[in-house]
C-alpha cells in the first residue's frame, strides 16, 4: 500500500529536492528503475501477513529507498552505503520513517555488511544502480551473500545497468546516452558534472567492472538463485528479481 499518494515525480521533488531533480533530468532512467524497484519490493510484501525485512544496497542520496519506502508501509529497511556524506543526507532526507522505527543506516561497505548478517535472515534484498559499480571479483562475492542471508523464499531486486550481449547494440546505446549528457548539461551550464559522469561513464563500461546480462544472470544461477527474470528493459537499464529456493 503507498503511503504516500502525491504523484511520483512531486513527492520525490518534495522530499529529494535538487539531488531528485538533478538525476531525473540527466538519467531519467534511473529514477525510473528505483520505483520499479519499490513496485518490486511492494508486491513482495503484499503477499505476506507481516512486515517485510529489506535490506537496501547503496542507498546513496535516499533515491530508492525513498521509492521502497513510499511504495509500501510493510517495509522494515536497513540501507547500506559506505559513503558517509551520502548517507548523510539520506539521513536528514528520510528523517521521518528514522524516527517511525522504518528506516536504519550501516555505514559499511556491502560485502563487510552482508558478511555480518545472520543466514536465511533477510526477507528481500534491494538495490539500484550499486552492483554494476563493484569489480566483478567483487560482486561475486556479494552475490553468494546475498543468496546467503536472504531466506528461503526471499526475494532479490536489483534495478541497474546491464549491459546487452549484443555489443553493436550496446556501444550505440552507450553513444546515444553520452550525447544526451552534452545536451542536457551544457544547456545548464554544468560543466563539471558532464565530466564527473563521463569519467565514471568509462568505469561503468570497463571490462572489469560492466556487468552483461548473459553473465550476471549466470552467475546469480550458479549462485543458487531461481525465477530469475529481467524485465522492464529500458536502453541498457533493466530490472532483474530472483528467488531464493525453499528448502
Amino acid at each position: 500500500m503507498m503511503t504516500d499518494q502525491l504523484p511520483f515525480h512531486a513527492m520525490f521533488s518534495g522530499v529529494i529536492g535538487k539531488d531528485y531533480e538533478l538525476l531525473n533530468l540527466i538519467c531519467p532512467l534511473a529514477t525510473q528503475m528505483s520505483r520499479l524497484v519499490g513496485e518490486a519490493a511492494a508486491e513482495y510484501a503484499s503477499s505476506t501477513t507481516v512486515n517485510c525485512n529489506v535490506v537496501e544496497l547503496g542507498g546513496g542520496t535516499g533515491i530508492t529507498t525513498l521509492a521502497l519506502l513510499t511504495a509500501s508501509d510493510k517495509l522494515n529497511i536497513l540501507s547500506i552505503d559506505n559513503e558517509p556524506v551520502m548517507q548523510e543526507q539520506a539521513t536528514q532526507h528520510l528523517a521521518k520513517w528514522v524516527k517511525q522505527g522504518n528506516l536504519s543506516f550501516c555505514g559499511d561497505d556491502a560485502l563487510t555488511a552482508l558478511k555480518n548478517m545472520a543466514s536465511n535472515s533477510v526477507d528481500t534484498l534491494a538495490s539500484a544502480y550499486t552492483l554494476h559499480n563493484f569489480l566483478a571479483t567483487y560482486r561475486q562475492q556479494v552475490i553468494r551473500e546475498i543468496f546467503r542471508v536472504l531466506k528461503p523464499g526471499g526475494l532479490f531486486i536489483n534495478g541497474d545497468r546491464y549491459a546487452l550481449d549484443d555489443l553493436v547494440k550496446h556501444t550505440r546505446l552507450i553513444q546515444n546516452e553520452v550525447s544526451g549528457y552534452f545536451k542536457v548539461l551544457t544547456r545548464i551550464n554544468k560543466l563539471d558534472v558532464l565530466e564527473h559522469w563521463i569519467v565514471h561513464l568509462f568505469n561503468d563500461e570497463s571490462e572489469n567492472h560492466v556487468m552483461r546480462e548473459a553473465v550476471a544472470l549466470a552467475e546469480l544461477k550458479t549462485a543458487g538463485f531461481s525465477g530469475i527474470k529481467l524485465a522492464h528493459r529500458l536502453e541498457v537499464n533493466a530490472l532483474v528479481t530472483a528467488i531464493k529456493p525453499c528448502l
